[in-house]
């Protein structure tokens, strides 16, 4: 069974060149459907909607919900840790709609989850694969619910603290989250341009999450706390052709100021985006024009140091990760890393990077 899932992941992605490969959110553009039921596509009027955005989006292709994380050991050691849950919709259903009776075996939705601890210049990695509808995956807004087997995001109380828990093969993490602060509302109040030509999707973020708890890795148990960042996200029309992947920063700064920066890298180019977040004021969009991503080092695989500059608020960072080696080596292979911020201003925060060959 989990071999077939993997082959019709694969059908549907239509890759059969690897370097091509801008990870599982990539198959957005894929699978039409013959249901009647039309995909949804986000555009600049559409505005986000609270509680029921941190919710499922079924007549949307392609959604995810994705935190980073910056902690430390109670001997002050960094370590960093992901996790994403993706959902693919292979046929459309309106969210008022009920879902279809399980019994019946239905094939409307993929699941994939990853979770990642990087810690002393290691990297752990888990991947998790379900079908949708029949009791293996799902979300839900009120209360908030992201799971995927046993790995799962539960609001506790309300939505000021979650808890999150995975369990993979030889090590796990169980973390309390304390939600400070509203949703940052990146783009046009929510609407991310993902290329000039009006692509996008909607995406806000909670920025300013504290956190604490447990990682163990074999038979060392860690006390973790420190700081994360919270990323929610949908479309049904996400890459466009000629886009071969995306670079993405979450930023920390020791200011108290936060910086979400992007780019889409093109055969001619890169398209742009950012969002400047003010420790004590309202968020700014960046655009091409206000925003430098560029990386530092020159090779066949992952760039590990970049620069990022923004003249308008002085920013003039240069962005590393730690030494190891960060890939992501699930079905669609990416690089995800925490690093450290220094230059015009200092701080931690994490990168993900794609379309970097294998």
């Amino acid at each position: 069974m989990r071999r077939w899932f993997l082959l019709m992941l694969l059908a549907l992605a239509g890759c059969s060149e690897p370097e091509q490969q801008a990870g599982f959110a990539g198959l957005a553009g894929v699978a039409e459907n013959e249901s009647g039921v039309p995909f949804l596509q986000p555009g600049p009027g559409d505005r986000l909607s609270f509680p029921e955005d941190f919710g499922p989006h079924p007549q949307h292709r392609i959604e995810w919900w994705y935190l980073t994380a910056n902690l430390q050991t109670e001997g002050g050691e960094p370590l960093g840790l992901q996790w994403t849950q993706f959902r693919q919709a292979i046929t459309p259903r309106p969210t008022n709609a009920e879902p279809p009776e399980a019994n019946t075996w239905p094939l409307e939705a993929a699941w994939m989850a990853h979770a990642a601890v990087s810690f002393d210049s290691q990297h752990y990695f888990g991947e998790r694969l379900a079908r949708g509808d029949i009791g293996h995956a799902g979300a839900s807004a009120e209360p908030l619910t992201v799971w995927l087997d046993d790995w799962r995001l539960e609001a506790a109380s309300g939505n000021e603290s979650w808890r999150l828990q995975v369990a993979a093969d030889g090590w796990s993490y169980d973390l309390s989250l304390r939600v400070k602060g509203e949703p940052v509302a990146h783009g046009d109040n929510g609407f991310s341009a993902k290329s000039a030509d009006g692509e996008g999707s909607m995406y806000f973020s909670l920025v300013d999450l504290q956190i604490d708890g447990t990682v163990t890795l074999g038979d060392q148990t860690l006390e973790v706390t420190g700081k994360g960042w919270f990323d929610r996200e949908w479309s049904s029309q996400f890459l466009k052709a000629g886009q071969q992947g995306w670079d993405w920063f979450a930023l920390h700064l020791d200011s108290g100021d936060k910086l979400m920066a992007f780019r889409l890298r093109e055969s001619d180019g890169a398209f742009r985006a950012g969002t400047w977040i003010a420790d004590n004021g309202k968020p700014v969009a960046l655009g091409a024009d206000q925003l430098r991503i560029a990386p530092l080092t020159e090779g066949d695989g992952y760039p590990r140091a970049w620069q990022l500059a923004v003249p308008d608020f002085g920013l003039n960072l240069e962005v590393a990760a730690p030494a190891g080696d960060y890939r992501n080596t699930g079905l669609f292979p990416y690089w995800e890393s925490p690093v450290s911020v220094s230059g015009s201003h200092d701080g931690v925060g994490y990168m993900e990077l794609t379309g970097y060959g294998e």
